[in-house]
């Protein structure tokens, strides 16, 4: 016997709708799209073909672990928790305590729903995540801009009818900060109906193949390239404003610094091409620009941000069809009290400012390896292999080492949770319930779906449940979290006027929420306090409406609201924050400069995401390998066979040659994620690659955001066998 379940794919940020199909013993015997899923509508790409596989995969930990020595012990889940409070009982000043957060938890309810409780339990500024490994400079360039962090707008690709990318290559991806499922159609149909699509990038990318132009650009310098059109729109009287805005006369001002024929050589970009950009965006019925991890991981990854939204409002596209636009989703509710900030607290050792309550994660092994008041001897990681993910991964492996004590909520034994005192392992994906809290604010269409748990835990704590377990130790306290959690809602939205609860009796709402699990009922009251729900009086949105309906539900196009999203002290769009305007002068003081003979990217595979799903045979192989990408002229210049020595100023790697003309020269490019020799995890040790963060460099980073550099880092190719000179 068979059934059939509905589910939305956690493995990547395009919330695909799957249709599974399961034995009488729970195992996925298939999986197909959901063709009624209105948002994804049937698309299906290899990572969620194979989430069966990962989900069962034979090398996920079944039950803690304790590490003794060089040696584990498999442990009840109560002796496992009474050893972490141990380890946490020894932290005599909180200070010395961190958590890291891995790219998994924007994947997951647990993730978004129960890390900001443990955070706020363990009463620490030590706060670190794969943002700034990623995506800090959007968020800061859009909280200065726009007031909140999460005020992004993204391109309505379903009505815009020209799309300038940069450093993006969604064909691979599926989209980011950009959630889009069948993100490939989505482009062709904007070409099919006569729109345009540029496509920046140093390689020639699936993305840029598709493309109607394929502009190369020298990695780390689209801030210029950004800023040569800005510098056209402005000297052919292009701009068209469609919102008050603070800062346009400094923002003029800013841009005489960076004509195309300046920026040109810097970008390796022609000024004829950057003029006619300027002169494309400016003159089409609607625009918009996106920009992703290729700009965001680069010396100026800020600047970048903020510029692609300068053009989107000086080009009259913000907040309009076609244009970018600003998602609704169904679980936004409340309005930020203060103008967005960073810098509230520095790091201890280096003083790197704080973004979004959190510490770059490039100065982590600092804060470990550093004596003094409030060195880290304490950490908590979730869902991350920072080791393999953050920059100079080698010196992170050694710090971790070092420390005092470490738990780890992870379903593997891996390059970081190796270092663990105790690994907490959270349940198969299909025992936990689903909803995209995160990337649906981020969505191109307005939908919500939610997929229920379609397995039983048989006797484990689900991961909302280690999670909560956690910060309760953590803080001390005794009872349920989530009834805390709820309770403190529904108080502060009888006190908000226009929540439509306001002056309501708490004890009564709290008793007209649904849900089997703590986390459901959370969901239930955000849907009916958010935007469609039915206790917000502009819908009937409630997690019951969510289960009736396992396809999800379409809630519309995006429509105009920056009047609601704006949160910034003037009310206006500040177009020219002061520590933006400021950094502009590091760049200008950098546009002389030589570039680097030789400068190192990464790259995505569609059947990768991170380090966390090479242990899937179907996902791993093939043309999905760790190689160096090279221009063949580079091959020929250097000598070069079969493979090379990689050297930075961090270290050096011996790595296979791919040569390709989809590279410009002087550009090689290695893939994240990889380096799994001597792993516990069968399938990545067969194909253990190596890893690209042996070679970056924690001491650079984007000065505004304080994310790591991943783009543009200089390095040097020889033959293997051959000693050159650092």
């Amino acid at each position: 016997m068979t059934s059939t379940v509905h589910r939305t794919c956690p493995l990547c940020e395009a919330v695909c709708g799957l249709t599974l199909t399961l034995d009488e013993g729970g195992h996925v015997t298939s999986v197909r799209g959901d063709k009624d899923d209105p948002f994804s509508k049937g698309f299906i790409c290899p990572k969620g073909a194979s989430l069966g596989r990962l989900d069962e995969d034979p090398d996920r930990l079944r039950k803690p672990l304790i590490r003794e020595g060089d040696l584990w012990r498999e442990v009840g889940w109560e002796e496992a928790f009474a050893a972490v409070k141990a380890g946490l009982d020894r932290v005599a000043d909180r200070r010395s305590a961190a958590i890291y957060l891995g790219n998994p938890n924007a994947h997951s309810m647990a993730g978004a729903l129960y890390g900001a409780p443990l955070i706020k339990a363990l009463g620490t500024r030590n706060v670190y995540s794969a943002s700034t490994a990623d995506q800090m400079p959007k968020h800061v360039a859009s909280g200065l801009m726009f007031g909140h962090p999460l005020a992004i707008p993204v391109p309505d690709l379903d009505r815009t009818d020209y799309l300038l990318m940069l450093g993006a290559n969604p064909l691979e991806s599926n989209g980011s900060l950009c959630t889009a499922p069948d993100f490939p159609g989505r482009l062709k149909a904007l070409r099919g109906r006569g729109g345009r699509l540029v496509v920046v990038d140093p390689r020639r990318t699936r993305t840029a193949a598709l493309a109607d132009e394929h502009v190369f650009v020298r990695p780390g310098t689209d801030a210029y390239l950004l800023f040569g059109i800005v510098h056209t729109l402005f000297a052919e009287d292009l701009v068209k404003l469609s919102h008050q805005v603070n800062g346009l006369a400094e923002v003029r001002e800013a841009a005489k610094h960076f004509p195309p024929e300046a920026v040109a050589g810097r970008t390796g970009v022609p000024a004829e091409v950057i003029v006619r950009l300027a002169r494309e965006l400016a003159g089409a019925r609607t625009a918009a620009v996106y920009a992703r991890i290729g700009t965001c991981t680069a010396e100026f990854g800020t600047l970048a941000q903020w510029l692609v939204d300068v053009l989107n409002v000086l080009t009259g596209n913000l907040d309009r069809p076609g244009g970018a636009m600003f998602p609704k989703p169904a679980t936004e509710f409340g309005a930020r009290r203060r103008p967005y900030q960073v810098g509230r607290w520095r790091s201890r050792v280096r003083g790197l400012p704080e973004s979004n309550g959190e510490l770059p994660v490039a100065t982590l092994a600092d804060e470990i390896e550093t004596p003094g008041e409030g060195q880290i001897t304490f950490l908590i990681t979730v869902a991350g292999n920072p080791v393999l993910s953050a920059p100079h991964g080698a010196r992170l492996d050694a710090a971790f080492g070092r420390l005092d004590f470490m738990v780890s909520v992870d379903p593997y034994l891996n390059e970081t949770t190796r270092h663990a005192n105790v690994i907490l392992p959270p349940p198969r994906m299909l025992q936990s319930g689903h909803y995209d809290f995160t990337l649906l604010g981020f969505a191109v269409r307005n939908y919500a779906r939610y997929s229920p748990p379609l397995l039983p835990l048989d006797g484990r704590p689900s991961e909302a449940q280690i999670l909560a377990r956690l910060a309760m130790i953590a803080s001390g306290l005794e009872g349920d979290l989530d009834e805390f959690v709820i309770g403190e809602m529904l108080r502060k939205a009888t006190e908000t006027p226009g929540s439509g609860v306001e002056g309501r009796d708490v004890a009564g709402l709290r008793a007209e929420l649904e849900g089997e699990t703590g986390g459901e009922r959370r969901l239930d009251l955000m849907l009916r306090l958010g935007p469609y729900g039915e206790w917000a009086g502009k819908g009937d949105l409630s997690l019951r409406k969510l289960l009736d309906n396992p396809h999800g539900l379409d809630l519309g196009p995006l429509e105009p609201r920056l009047g609601e999203v704006l949160k910034t002290a003037s009310g206006l769009i500040e177009l020219a924050p002061p520590q933006i305007i400021e950094d502009v002068e590091r760049l200008r003081g950098r546009l002389e400069e030589d570039p680097p003979e030789i400068v190192l990217i990464g790259r995505r595979h569609l059947r990768s995401n991170n380090s966390w799903l090479h242990n899937v045979g179907p996902l791993v192989g093939g043309s999905n390998t760790c190689t160096l990408q090279i221009n063949p002229a580079d091959v020929t210049r250097l000598g070069l066979d079969g493979e090379a020595v990689v050297r930075s100023a961090k270290g050096q790697l011996t790595v296979p040659l791919e040569p390709t003309d989809t590279i410009m020269p002087g550009v090689v490019s290695l893939p994240h994620g990889w380096g799994h020799a001597g792993s516990s995890q069968s399938v990545a040790a067969e194909h253990a690659g190596v890893s690209v963060n042996t070679l970056t460099d924690e001491s650079t980073i984007d000065v505004l955001s304080g994310n790591a550099v991943f783009n543009g880092v200089p390095v040097t190719i020889s033959p293997t066998g051959v000693i050159t000179a650092q």
